[in-house]
């Protein structure tokens, strides 16, 4: 049995053999626009908690990962990836794919991870106030 198990509003599950956006669609309503995710998954949107600011483009984030201290690392092997690093003595480096609206929800968790004070994965239709 191959295909991609999903869950309904209802709480059953249903197996998709051959899975297209459009199968994921059919019985769920489309989500709200935020990063690229899944078919089927919820979009998520990075928060500056600081002023609870939604990320919404590489020169918002980029502004605010600068506050921070890091910096956009020269990536001539892959031209694909934005990568951001805090100094050269450290080991800590965020890779995300060169269009943002290819963020994927492990690369939001990865620039939460690594700023757990300042930024936050939020569900879209989550009231906007700090939820710490």
């Amino acid at each position: 049995m191959s295909g991609v198990w999903v869950f309904g509003k209802n709480g059953v599950t249903r197996l998709i053999t051959n899975p297209t956006r459009e199968s994921f669609e059919q019985r769920d309503p489309p989500h709200a626009a935020g990063t690229a995710t899944a078919p089927g998954a919820r979009p998520r949107v990075l928060v500056y908690l600081p002023s609870n600011q939604v990320i919404r483009s590489y020169d918002e984030l980029e502004e605010r990962l600068a506050e921070l201290g890091w910096t956009r690392y020269p990536n001539s092997e892959n031209p694909e990836l934005i990568q951001f690093h805090r100094s050269d003595s450290s080991t800590h480096l965020i890779s995300l794919p060169k269009r943002f609206s290819k963020l994927k929800n492990f690369h939001l968790y990865d620039i939460v991870l690594k700023n757990r004070s300042f930024f936050q994965v939020r569900d879209p239709t989550t009231p906007q106030h700090h939820q710490r």
